[in-house]
This record gives C-alpha cells, structure tokens and sequence, in this order.
C-alpha cells in the first residue's frame, strides 16, 4: 500500500489504455507519454500494461507503507526520497515508510512513477486509467491509498541499467501525416499549415491540446467521422485542436493533419507557450 501525502497537481493512474470501447464513445485514455510510461515499465521487468502514476506540471508526494521497487521516468521533477535527491531512468528501492516527493517539472510536462507489479487499482472496462465519468476518483486526491504488491526481497533487477534516450523531451518538431480533409485546403494553405510555426495555447490538458495562431481557412465541418489521439482538428474559426489521450471518438471538424505517436509523446511533454514546428513525414 501506498498513501498519497501530496496529490500535486493533476496526478493519476494511468496503463497502456482502454481498448475496444470506442464503438460505445469511449476515449482510449493511458499514458499520455507512452515512451516514457514503457521506459518505466521496462526498468522494473514490470508487464506492459502495468498501471503508473503520471505527475503534470507538479509531483507528488507519495509515503510507502510496503517494501518495493520504482523507477521514475519523464520530465525531471527533482524526485527526492525522504528528501534526499535520487536518479531517474533507474531502479530505486524504497522500504516502509520511505517518501518520495517530486517537485516542478524541468524539461517537460510529465511524469511518471512506476512501482514492481505497477499500482493495484480496480480495473473499468480492462484498463485502469483514471477517466472523468468512466472511473471514480478521476485522479488522485490527497490522503488516497493505493494497493501495491509488497516485495519479501529488495534487489535491483537487471532492467535498471538500460539507457534511456530522452532526446525527445528536448525536440520541438512535431511529425505528423495527411489527415483525411487535408486535401480539402488550397495549395498555399497546406504550404503554410506545413511551414508556420504554432505555439501551444494555455487551453492544453489529456482530452487536447490548442494551437496559436488562429489559422485562416474556408473548410466546412464534416458529417461526424471518426478520429483517434494525434487527430488535428481545424475548425472554422481557425483553431487547431490536437486530440490526444481523453479524446472523444468522434468529431465535426476537418482532420487535416495526424500525429504520429511518436509525436503525441513529444507534444504531451509540452506546456503552454512552447513553440513547436510540423514536420510530414512522407
């Protein structure tokens, strides 16, 4: 068991997603950074779809009240156990009543906390991401407590010494392909849509991110179509809407532009005011 001493900001449990429920509207959720939640994963020989806590913008401040293993992995929140600063991208152990604390994100976004045998929270629907509506709570509040599997032998494992490549926290170019109303645009639209730079608005959370500027265009919206995390919407006053995790399943606006998952990671490092480029790849 853990006890949540501090929630942070927007803090949540979060797996690989909640698949096959789309037909029924609802949102595949999960890690927003999928790199990152499977680095963690991978350092505690952790099942793939074994739950994490993800932090945004603010740590938490989790107390343990069982021996075991984590691995921190994301943006550098200065983790700290029981206030001494430790690595990240590695295998810690933590023994009764250890805390560790996370402080302001540097050099992204988020987060992720990732314990042997991951947290034990129920599953909704197969999947344990926190979800507005579809789980209760829909994130951590302070004095929670989460079940996790307490460990009769304290070792590091042989995952901890992967190297983590953590170049994509620093890029700002996001990859993208043709979304299905891309053509839809003139010429000297999808030139420019292609070659501006765009600013991540303050309107940014796990259902979307928003873009500035606004971006001129004469599209009308469309019979209701399908769209998934990555989908860039254009609406007719110009707003650029990037779905991602929490994304509805369906929309009425043009989808001219589909991220890459590599590139949803990369955006879900972001906060607001960061520049980013578009790149297509071909």
């Amino acid at each position: 068991m853990v006890k949540i001493l501090k929630a942070g900001f927007y803090s949540t449990i979060q797996d690989n997603g909640r698949f096959g429920y789309s037909s029924f509207g609802v949102p595949v959720s999960g890690a927003m950074d999928q790199k990152a939640y499977n680095f963690a994963n991978t350092i505690l020989g952790n099942d793939k779809n074994s739950a994490v806590i993800e932090m945004t913008m603010v740590g938490a401040e989790i107390q343990f009240m069982v021996p075991t293993l984590v691995a921190i992995t994301g943006a550098n929140m200065t983790p700290k156990l029981n206030g001494i600063p430790i690595d990240m991208n590695t295998s810690i152990v933590v023994r009764v009543n250890d805390v560790l604390s996370c402080g302001i994100a540097k050099n992204g976004f988020r987060t992720y906390i990732a314990v042997k045998g991951g947290f034990l929270t129920d599953l909704v629907l197969g999947s344990r991401s926190m979800l507005k509506v579809i789980t209760e709570p829909f994130k951590l509040n302070n004095g929670d407590s989460i079940a996790i599997t307490e460990l009769s032998k304290l070792q590091n494992i042989k995952n901890a010494k992967i190297r983590f490549n953590d170049g994509y926290l620093k890029t700002n170019c996001i990859g993208v392909t043709k979304g299905p109303e891309f053509n839809k645009l003139t010429h000297q639209q999808q030139e420019s849509l292609l070659s501006q730079s765009f600013e991540v608005s303050k309107y940014n959370n796990r259902m979307a991110y928003q873009l500035l500027p606004l971006f001129n265009n004469n599209l009308e919206s469309i019979l209701t179509a399908p769209v998934l995390p990555g989908t860039v919407q254009l609406t007719p006053s110009g707003q650029l809407i990037v779905l991602m995790r929490d994304c509805q399943t369906t929309g009425g606006y043009p989808r001219v532009l589909q991220l890459t998952d590599h590139a949803v990671n990369i955006l879900s490092q972001k906060m607001s005011g960061t520049q980013i480029s578009i790149h297509l790849k071909i």
